[in-house]
């Protein structure tokens, strides 16, 4: 019989970049007591994102928010900058990621490859409290 559980987790980046949360969920699901099924992992908000990344190589980490950094710069040249001017790029830069991931459970645990985490994708310099909701649909 399939049985559906969620929760949302609050996250705080200290700084702009990526911050790893694998652990947090790898705890709430099992938790559930679902040994197979579906997780989706949603951000609650415009301006931050989610990605599945190298977890092992803070390199790895560094060149992608600079690369991000750099394709989706900080300014003044932005017609939306209600909030400042880290306010639109954050927006693009979550537009080229994702507000969303699905991940598979097998045996009560997600099947990440062996170097992948689960990040929270910060974009704002503000760091303010985010929302992740996560649903998980299984048996």
């Amino acid at each position: 019989m399939l049985r559906q559980a969620d929760t949302t987790l609050a996250i705080r980046a200290t700084r702009p970049g990526l911050h790893e949360f694998t652990q947090d969920v790898d705890e709430w699901v099992r938790s559930t007591g679902i040994a197979r099924g579906l997780l989706t992992i949603f951000c609650r908000h415009t301006s931050a994102s989610l990605v599945i990344q190298e977890n092992a190589a803070p390199a790895a980490r560094r060149d992608l928010e600079r690369y991000f950094a750099h394709i989706a710069p900080e300014g003044t040249h932005y017609e939306h900058d209600e909030e400042g001017p880290d306010d639109m790029p954050a927006h693009l830069r979550s537009a080229m990621t994702a507000t969303q991931l699905s991940v598979p459970i097998a045996g009560g645990q997600m099947m990440l490859g062996t170097w992948q985490g689960i990040f929270l994708f910060e974009h704002r310099q503000n760091t303010p409290e985010r929302e992740i909701a996560l649903h998980l649909i299984g048996e």
